[in-house]
């Protein structure tokens, strides 16, 4: 070891999701840790380009437009494009700068030993080199154990013109001049769809071009078939089964777009959704013994550690599930394991996804597709929101929550909804799941009422009546 190297017990690269709670684990347990970021602020893509700058972006385009204050009392609200982008700008970048100074609050009470910028390089298993922007060596740094927590960026298809300034990816769709008239999402996942329901809320005209027969196929099947027509019925256009062949700009006129079946498409922009590569790029990870797949994901074991046996990996680095939340609880794990913590020693399997469209989806648990794949027996229950008393207070006709079970035992299996407060509501079911339990959990309850809570009491006695009405059944 160099005399100017210094030595840690845990070196993180990336301040992320991943990043700051696993240097914050390793911390609480009275490690001496060295954060490596090499952005310019903490926080990752999370932050500034992915989870929350969508998500609040979504939500200022309701709020600014009254979309469901217009859909509820039948307004017709138009709005002011420029001013309506000011705003969401200037929402974006507030929530940005809050969510900034509360990871470097975290940082600081957890009293982290170095926060450096930089980008950090293995020059060998246990040493990495930390340069400034320019490739000068700041900082030399060994450990006895590294976490990688560099999450990821978005796939580029070859061939598609990157360079014009309105085709976007989800990281460039951000950096908005304008609120696009019209706009092509090529990419039918969580991200596209996401930004799709934001701009269509916006009063965009929205076309989604998926390759596959449903729009974010882990979904079940009628959450998936409930958003398509969610989005129809407001006048979008939402193509299965087909691709973009080529994109060109017509003169100083619109995008054009030519597809596999034969249609052309003008529209006023473009966002490519394309999945994400692991940030591996630069790392020097040849050097350290760490194994990737083709998509340059960093392959890790049931306790996130890498082909090299000091170095762990967590976040959207080492590909899916990429959720936030996952990525948080993979690094609070993988330091238990790399310190013999005995803390948390697995990430929960009952893991719930939250897609914030319009309307909203949430699941947590098996689909009926995959009950159905497994050859296991199963019961639903229904409950739709617009039976609901705050369903209806609140005007919401898209809301559905599904629950899957077992006929025998009646343990719950998967809670699957659409509508207004998905993402909020899917906890309870979830933490029925967490403790094995049954409908009878949701029988016996007691709602507040009026709530949209009270779906899942409604969507158990259904459960129940099918249960009666014959026997369980497989799709």
């Amino acid at each position: 070891m160099a005399a100017d190297t210094e030595k840690l017990d845990l070196v993180v690269i990336g301040s992320g999701p991943a990043g700051e709670k696993g240097a914050a684990q390793a911390a609480y347990f009275g490690k001496e840790v060295a954060l490596v970021e090499r952005g310019g602020t903490v926080g990752g893509a999370c932050v500034h380009t992915g989870t929350l700058p969508s998500k609040t972006l979504r939500e200022a385009a309701l709020y600014v437009t009254g979309f469901h204050r217009g859909e509820l009392y039948g307004m017709t609200l138009e709005i002011d494009r420029q001013a309506s982008l000011r705003q969401l700008m200037g929402r974006l970048r507030a929530v940005t700068d809050q969510q900034v100074a509360q990871i470097a609050r975290n940082i600081d009470r957890h009293r982290i030993a170095l926060h450096l910028r930089g980008a950090a390089e293995f020059v060998a298993p246990d040493e990495v080199v930390v340069r400034d922007p320019s490739g000068a060596e700041i900082r030399r740094l060994t450990a006895d154990c590294f976490l990688i927590a560099t999450g990821s960026a978005p796939l580029r298809p070859a061939g598609v013109p990157f360079s014009d300034p309105d085709v976007e990816d989800s990281d460039t769709i951000l950096d908005l001049d304008r609120i696009p008239t019209s706009l092509a999402v090529v990419g039918g996942g969580v991200v596209g769809c996401e930004y799709a329901c934001t701009f269509a809320a916006l009063g965009t005209r929205i076309t989604i071009i998926e390759g596959r027969g449903a729009l974010m196929g882990f979904l079940d099947r009628e959450m998936s078939t409930a958003l398509k027509s969610a989005l129809e019925r407001k006048g979008h256009d939402v193509l299965l089964g087909d691709a973009v062949t080529s994109v060109e700009r017509v003169a100083s006129g619109p995008l054009r777009l030519q597809l596999k079946s034969g249609k052309v498409l003008d529209v006023d922009k473009v966002l490519y959704s394309a999945g994400r590569a692991g940030n591996t790029q630069g790392l020097g990870l040849d050097k350290a013994n760490v194994a990737l797949d083709g998509k340059g994901r960093i392959r890790v074991d049931e306790h996130f550690r890498t082909s090299a046996p000091r170095i762990y990996a967590a976040g959207d680095v080492i590909g899916s599930p990429a959720l936030a939340s996952v990525s948080m609880e993979q690094a609070r794990v993988a330091m238990c394991h790399a310190f013999d913590i005995p803390y948390k020693t697995r990430v929960s399997p009952i893991t719930p996804y939250g897609i914030f469209t319009i309307p909203e989806i949430s699941m947590v648990g098996a689909t009926e597709e995959k009950l159905a794949t497994a050859g296991a027996a199963f019961e639903s229950g229904r409950a739709r929101f617009e039976n609901n008393a705050r369903g209806q207070i609140i005007g919401e006709h898209d809301g559905l929550i599904k629950l899957l079970f077992d006929p025998a035992s009646r343990k719950l299996l998967g809670v699957h909804i659409i509508g207004e407060r998905a993402t909020e509501l899917i906890h309870i079911g979830q933490m029925v799941m967490e403790l094995g339990g049954t409908l009878d959990v949701f029988i016996n309850s007691v709602f507040n009422f009026p709530t949209l809570s009270d779906v899942y009491k409604y969507a158990a006695y259904d459960g129940l009546q099918r249960l009666a009405l014959g026997p369980a059944r497989t799709l």
